[in-house]
């Protein structure tokens, strides 16, 4: 039992306050910061740090390859190879992140022989595939939380695109009115994706003027949709991603709600701070929304175009004293908000956890302490995480402050 510090990623998109504030740390940051990583990813595993945040000296991915079965269990040894199967993370999104998909176990394992076997170097930049594992993903919103999530039912579409009366979008409007069912969504997408720069340049403009004419008539039922397409437009220029966003689901999700990305759902996170939860993979294929590698062959052929409804996404949450557990179909991790108050007048100040394997638990707010059976017990603070092993004895969690909220994350016992 072992307190981790996460480590920060600094991309483009992330906010110079939301994750800088949960650390204590001066605001604005220097540099954007994105993600706050806390697991095992070679990428970025966490380190190990004494309770003053004195750095121990080793990081979470040398100490689970040092003992897999003292820190996993024999049954996650066996079900992930020997690997943390999880990787927890704080998302801070100021920018819409790429428009993106994640493949499927069967296509990430035939995808990463196959670049293999290409003499593709791993850290390639056009590569794909950078393991053999799938990644469904789940996030938690921590503020108000907007993104694009899954093809839209068509029918909707429609109503959409007819809404801006647009004659450029005329002859792609008849692909979907024609097939309004996942054939037509491909055709239109995959239209969509690979037309010439020189269309491009003509409809994008012709559909973002039409969008701000709607938006100022104020009569639109499709406001949400609308101002991200502008907003998308404004930042990616003859980007064929922004004429793709009409397709999607636009989500809007309140503090505490969670939405779950299986294999091959199209998405964005446009703007907000959440946990996010995935499997331990690194494995992404875009569609625009940014300047990395785009290989659009390779989404096609890993992306589900079943129309999805927005409820169809959002996990079912089960309850248990003041633990919050979101439900999904995923053997890599199951993840909780817990939230104890120190007082105990409005939650329960403490909380027992006996489930075997590993466990990690990020702290968002206040101060809890973990005290194992018979041991001492174990200050963290917000901005850290407790990382908790198969071998360990089972812990109360206590709150060491007037409130204190944590994530769980953990490997379930089925499948």
């Amino acid at each position: 039992m072992k307190v981790i510090e996460g480590v920060v990623r600094t991309y483009a998109w992330g906010s110079r306050t939301a994750i800088a504030s949960l650390r204590g740390k001066p605001v604005p940051s220097p540099h954007p910061e994105a993600e706050l990583w806390f697991g095992a990813h070679s990428a970025g595993p966490a380190c190990l740090v004494e309770e003053d945040g004195t750095t121990i000296g080793a990081d979470l991915l040398s100490v689970i390859e040092s003992d897999p079965t003292a820190a996993l269990g024999a049954p996650t040894v066996e079900r992930f190879s020997g690997r943390l199967p999880f990787l927890l993370k704080v998302l801070a999104a100021d920018e819409p992140l790429s428009l993106q998909a994640h493949p499927s176990s069967e296509q990430a394992s035939e995808g990463f022989a196959r670049e293999n076997a290409q003499g593709l170097a791993i850290d390639a930049r056009d590569r794909n595939y950078r393991d053999p594992w799938h990644k469904p993903e789940l996030v938690v919103a921590l503020t108000e939380f907007d993104a694009l999530a899954g093809f839209r039912d068509p029918a909707v579409t429609v109503e959409l695109l007819r809404h801006l009366q647009v004659s450029e979008l005329d002859p792609f409007l008849g692909m979907l009115v024609g097939q309004p069912d996942s054939h037509g969504l491909r055709a239109l997408f995959t239209t969509w994706l690979t037309l010439p720069e020189a269309t491009i340049q003509r409809v994008t403009p012709a559909v973002l003027s039409a969008a701000v004419r709607v938006l100022e008539s104020g009569e639109s039922a499709f406001g949400d949709e609308l101002r991200t397409l502008l907003e998308l437009g404004e930042m990616y220029p003859n980007d064929p991603g922004v004429l793709g966003s009409l397709l999607l689901n636009r989500v809007r999700l309140q503090p505490g709600e969670g939405l779950y990305l299986p294999a091959g759902n199209l998405h964005a996170y446009l703007d907000g701070t959440g946990v996010e939860i995935m499997a331990n993979s690194d494995n992404v294929l875009r569609g625009g929304l940014t300047s990395k590698h785009i290989d659009v062959p390779e989404l096609l052929r890993v992306l589900d175009f079943t129309p999805v409804n927005v409820p169809d996404l959002i996990p079912a949450i089960r309850t248990v004293g003041a633990e919050r557990i979101y439900l999904t179909p995923a053997p890599e991790f199951r993840l909780s908000r817990v939230e104890l108050d120190g007082t105990g007048m409005t939650q329960p100040s403490s909380i027992s956890f006996d489930m075997p394997g590993p466990q990690i638990l990020a702290v968002l707010s206040g101060t809890i302490e973990v005290r194992p059976a018979g041991g001492a017990p174990l200050a963290v603070t917000a901005g850290r995480a407790a990382w908790l092993t198969d071998a360990d004895p089972d812990v109360v969690v206590r709150a060491a402050s007037a409130r204190a909220v944590f994530f769980r994350a953990l490997v379930p016992t089925h499948g």
